[in-house]
């Protein structure tokens, strides 16, 4: 039998969220952000999701394979616009509320999977 090591340790996984707040390796964030495994962008510029189009790129530049975007407490679809801007480079997008994209963003990142969560709070 062969052991491989899974070094997750420095992986950015959500620990906790509720209403207006996530928690990401013990610390508390309250406005939108854009995460990776490696990486926290805070202060994303985005209060709703009409705002997503003219800051998308903040996320896309991380180099995801996968883009999942938590749109608040109900799942609300940004504008045709941003689902082609996304297709146009190959990645992946999927669209929910808050807690089924952390929860999402936490099943991907333990598999290994290139994956950005942009969460609007």
């Amino acid at each position: 039998m062969k052991f491989t090591l899974d070094d997750n340790a420095t992986a950015n996984a959500v620990t906790a969220r509720m209403q207006g707040e996530v928690r990401i390796a013990g610390r508390a964030y309250r406005q939108s952000l854009v995460v990776t495994a490696t990486s926290i962008v805070e202060d994303w510029p985005v209060g709703d999701v009409a705002q997503v189009e003219a800051a998308l790129e903040i996320a896309l530049g991380l180099g995801p394979d996968i883009l999942i975007l938590g749109t608040g407490e109900r799942q609300v679809f940004p504008e045709p616009a941003v689902f082609a801007a996304v297709a146009a480079r190959g990645i992946g997008f999927e669209v929910m509320d808050n807690g089924a994209a952390c929860r999402t963003y936490n099943v991907l990142l333990a598999e290994g999977r290139n994956v950005a969560l942009a969460l609007i709070l």
